[in-house]
């Protein structure tokens, strides 16, 4: 599978949603779908489904289409899925708890291996069976348990502090939910920020701006 290099980043946000397409269609039983039929699908045409896939190499047969499993399981290995990746979570508010018990990580790929917090009433306990750990061993378990990804749940004056720590402690990405756009010093460290806002003003948005139903009909 020969990887071009110069994938433009809307080309890598969509990769996660044609691997959730293509597990739900396997799930459903589907063997084998067209450019078209799985554009259709995702509200996207034949010709950027193409293009979006020639930027990793060949994939399918023309006249013949995609094999879903095949193409899910490639898609899959583009994304790192099988790589092992760990994680720990900073953070476990109401946010931080909803996450650990809700989210599939290795669904996605990903070891949860502990959480991390500063209250007595929770530190030394479990949550969905993840160890809640101290803040002040941050360093030494990530050290020696080689973790790649620090998810921030945490209050907004924390966040920037804790993720210098997680970047200082030698992760590989960090996934910012505090709302706070947090800076990094390493550049070899991937910051991924999750605005709930953005998403909501979006939907605004377009909420917004559709015409009225009423006036329509005059």
């Amino acid at each position: 599978m020969k990887r071009n290099t110069k994938v433009s980043t809307a080309v890598i946000r969509r990769l996660p949603r044609y691997y959730r397409q293509l597990s739900e269609l396997q799930e459903a039983g589907v063997v084998r779908i067209s450019s078209s039929a799985l554009g259709e699908s995702m509200g996207l045409t034949a010709s950027q489904i193409r293009q979006d896939l020639f930027c990793f190499g060949g994939f399918g047969q023309q006249g013949y289409g995609y094999k879903v499993d095949l193409l899910r399981e490639q898609i899959g290995e583009i994304l790192g899925i099988g790589q092992g990746h760990t994680l720990v979570v900073l953070g476990t508010g109401n946010l931080g708890r909803a996450i650990i018990r809700n989210f599939r990580f290795s669904a996605n790929g990903f070891r949860l291996l502990a959480t991390f917090d500063i209250n007595p009433a929770v530190v030394g306990t479990e949550i969905a069976g993840v160890p809640v750990y101290h803040t002040d061993g941050l360093e030494d378990f990530i050290s020696a348990h080689a973790v790649d990804v620090g998810l921030l749940a945490v209050p907004i004056t924390a966040a920037q502090e804790l993720g210098d720590r997680l970047a200082g402690a030698g992760v590989k990405g960090i996934w910012n939910f505090t709302n706070y756009e947090i800076t990094c010093a390493r550049r070899d460290v991937v910051v991924e920020s999750v605005h709930f806002s953005d998403s909501l003003l979006a939907l605004s948005y377009m909420i917004s701006q559709r015409e009225d139903p009423k006036e329509e009909e005059t």
